[in-house]
């Protein structure tokens, strides 16, 4: 029998298909909230007939958001966004619409809510992304003193925008003749890259742990690197070796903003078909500090997860595509 009912807003995202089937793993029924049901049909492969419902919610509508919770005994908000695009801010999006879900929450008499922000945020910090995401912490603790806050590293897995956009960038055409990757700030960034079916576990742990109530876990894989050591272990993946260039914050920073503001601006025309900047002005930011777990901090071991996955044992089953002969490439010993 199910133990009971999870809503998930933003579960169709790729975090969220995860998180939707671990909870079904563990008995329970998932009501995944997103703002386009009609493209979210993938998320009910995570379950059987009956345990996986979407529904129509937006984080900005309360009215949406108080029907997406009825019958709900757990919620989890996954709701983020990596650059701003038309009508989607950083502040509306993860600041207010957070605080919109656990005033929700707190209406409805739901306790158990799980927040997933990120390493880094911080309510004074110069980026807007970790800004809002600070700001939001400490409003949620405000307002659901038990929620439980999770903030991860970069998160990887089959469908990431990480591994998978810089393997597409030293695969393009254009890399035989320019055969350089962007290493902002040098490319000494620290990153602590965590596997998505590590964070649902963490979430679903979460959920049923009942002294992880009102605390806040720092998740990260078993492994830290710079940016030029993730840039050579793509390349070695791949196949394709390609030299990190060195582009300073004082120029980097200038090119992300423009790129940042242009895609704002023709996002809302191009009916959605623009992918994503290459590099946004909070981006470079970001880099500015490293993006690991704190000393100190609650981890995944806390949560249960005693041996999380490595990039080494998962990314190389998808990049494979990426290589100069996909699947059956044999790979040289020149990289």
């Amino acid at each position: 029998m199910p133990k009971g009912l999870v809503t998930i807003f933003g579960g169709s995202g790729f975090i969220g298909r995860y998180t939707a089937r671990t909870l079904v793993e563990a008995g329970y029924r998932v009501r995944v909230a997103v703002r386009r049901p009609h493209l979210a049909g993938d998320v009910r492969l995570a379950g059987a007939p009956g345990w996986v419902d979407i529904v129509q919610a937006n984080v900005r509508h309360r009215a949406s958001i108080e029907a997406a919770l009825e019958g709900a005994e757990a919620v989890v908000n996954l709701v983020g966004i990596l650059f701003e695009k038309g009508r989607q801010s950083f502040d509306s999006t993860q600041f207010e619409g957070a605080v919109n879900v656990a005033k929700a929450c707190a209406n409805a008499g739901i306790d158990r809510l799980v927040h997933v922000s990120a390493i880094g945020a911080d309510p004074e910090a110069q980026a807007d992304y970790a800004e809002t995401k600070g700001k939001a912490e400490l409003e949620i603790r405000d307002i659901v003193s038990s929620a439980i806050i999770l903030r991860p590293s970069i998160v990887f897995g089959p469908e990431d925008d990480f591994f998978n956009r810089f393997a597409a960038m030293s695969s393009h055409p254009i890399s035989t003749v320019l055969p350089f990757l962007p290493a902002i700030g040098g490319g000494n960034s620290k990153l602590q890259p965590v596997y998505a079916g590590d964070v649902a576990t963490a979430i679903t742990n979460a959920i049923t742990q009942e002294d992880a109530a009102g605390k806040t876990f720092e998740l990260g894989g078993p492994s830290i690197y710079t940016f030029n050591e993730i840039y050579k272990f793509i390349g070695e993946t791949i196949d394709r070796k390609r030299f990190a260039l060195p582009l300073p914050f004082f120029l980097a920073k200038p090119i992300g903003l423009t790129f940042g503001a242009l895609f704002r601006a023709v996002w809302p025309l191009s009916t959605g078909i623009l992918g994503a900047p290459p590099i946004t002005g909070n981006q470079v930011e970001m880099l500015k500090s490293d993006n690991i777990v704190s000393d100190g901090a609650l981890t995944l071991a806390d949560l249960g997860i005693v041996a999380p996955e490595t990039i080494e044992s998962i990314v190389p089953s998808y990049l494979y595509r990426f290589r100069p002969y996909g699947q059956y490439h044999q790979k040289s010993e020149r990289v």
